[in-house]
Parts: structure tokens; sequence; C-alpha cells
């Protein structure tokens, strides 16, 4: 179970504090898919990038599976069950695929077993597993490709900002499935997603709308989503949410 308290987190504004994440409280139990949505500029990447270790807080504590992890690197998390995948991917110059799948899953995967990884995210594996991830790459490309090492971990918990990015629409298909199949699998792993994207709140079990760095809403899906998408106060109260993908 990850397990926030009181998070702040502040950053230098002309001389003064901008306030980004304010006196947050949230648990993400095990064996869930929880979905953060919200306005754009509201600190849900911010949050997930504090839960990860990218960023440190400026209050408060984040306790995972018991053990508080606030002061632990994202290395030192990753070590201990925690995956991030970046809304903008990074490049490794000089790593093929095969290798940055291999390296991300700390076994020795044979070509078949990242080929099946590359093939969850829509990518052709004959043309992808020798490639080395470089500029050559396209954004999108880049992102299916970190998604599918992130699957690899097979991390406790699992974070992603914004999945959807880059994604054409029978891979984001294709991806809403991949996390479907996770969340019936995950009984002692926990998924959290940042999203505006419909048909992933939809395959949330629970959604915490963040909105001016705080927690505006939460609750289960069934009960949620209906109100953030079914009048137009709601939805002009969470901007961003978006069907068409």
């Amino acid at each position: 179970m990850l397990q926030i308290k009181n998070l702040s987190f502040s950053v230098d504004d002309e001389g003064g504090k901008k306030e980004i994440i304010k006196d947050i409280s949230l648990e993400i139990p095990d064996g869930k898919l929880i979905v953060i949505t919200g306005p754009n500029g509201g600190g849900k990447s911010t949050l997930a990038k504090l839960i990860a270790g990218i960023e440190k807080p400026t209050a408060g504590q984040i306790i995972f599976n018991g053990e508080d992890i606030t002061g632990l690197s994202i290395t030192e998390r990753a070590q201990k069950g925690v995956a991030f995948a970046f809304q903008q991917p990074v490049k490794f110059k000089g790593i093929q695929v095969l290798d940055l799948i291999r390296l991300a899953a700390g076994r020795k995967l044979t070509v078949a077993d990242a080929c099946a990884y590359l093939s969850l995210v829509g990518l052709c594996a004959r043309e992808y597993i020798n490639r080395e991830v470089n500029s050559s790459l396209s954004g999108g490309e880049l992102k299916r490709i970190e998604i599918a090492t992130v699957l690899a971990r097979k991390s406790l918990l699992t974070l992603f900002d914004e999945p959807e990015a880059g994604i054409d629409l029978w891979s984001f298909g294709n991806l809403i499935e991949v996390f479907r199949k996770q969340r019936e699998e995950i009984a002692d792993r926990s998924i959290l997603i940042i999203s505006h994207q419909e048909r992933i709140l939809n395959i949330a079990d629970e959604i915490v709308v963040l909105n001016s760095g705080e927690i505006e809403k939460q609750g289960a899906k069934d009960k949620l989503l209906p109100e953030l998408i079914g009048t137009p106060a709601a939805v002009k109260n969470c901007q961003g949410i978006n069907s068409e993908v």
C-alpha cells in the first residue's frame, strides 16, 4: 500500500513560493487501479514525480508498504518496487530495445519474451527489437517502448503519466486492454495512471480529481465518472477529460 501523508511541494516564484501540491493525503491500496485526473496545471504530474522520487516534497511523508520512502532516490524506490513511465520518454543512445527491456525486467529475458512486451504496446517486434533507443524513433514509438519496459518490470506500484500521449488510435485501444488485463491480475500490485482520457477513467477502480494542487474529489469510478462527464458544469470543472481517443 502507498500512503501519502500531508504532502506539499512548492517552488521559488519571483522571490516568493508557489505551492504546487498543498497538504495532500491519499492512500493507494494493493490490487487497485487508480486514475488521477483534473485540469491542466493542477499538479497531477508533479504528484506522480513526488511518488517516484524525481521531485522531493517540501513537507509530508510517502509511505510504501509500511516504510517511509520520502528521502529515497528514484533508484532506491525502484529497488523497492516503484516504477514510473515518463510523459516524455528519455532516449538511450547506444542501447538497443532488447537490452533496455532486459535491463528493466532485471532478468535474462529471451528474445521471444521481450518481443511479447513490444507486441502488447502495438509494435512489430521484428522491426524494433534490435533498434537503438535514440532520436531515430518517433515520440510515439519511444512512448510505447517505455511502457513495454515498465510492463516487463512487474513492479509492486506502477505509475503512468499520461500514457496515451503520442499513441495512435489502434495502439491506444490495445493499451487499454493491457491495463484492463493488468487490473484483473494485480492482487498484490497497484497501478496509478495520470490521464484525461475517459476510456482510461472507465477502467479505474477509483478516481481522484486533483485541482490547484488539492484533492477536489475522490471516489469509486461508478459513482464519480458519471458526475465528471455527465453535466456541463462537471466537465468545465474537470477540463481536459477527453473521450475521443
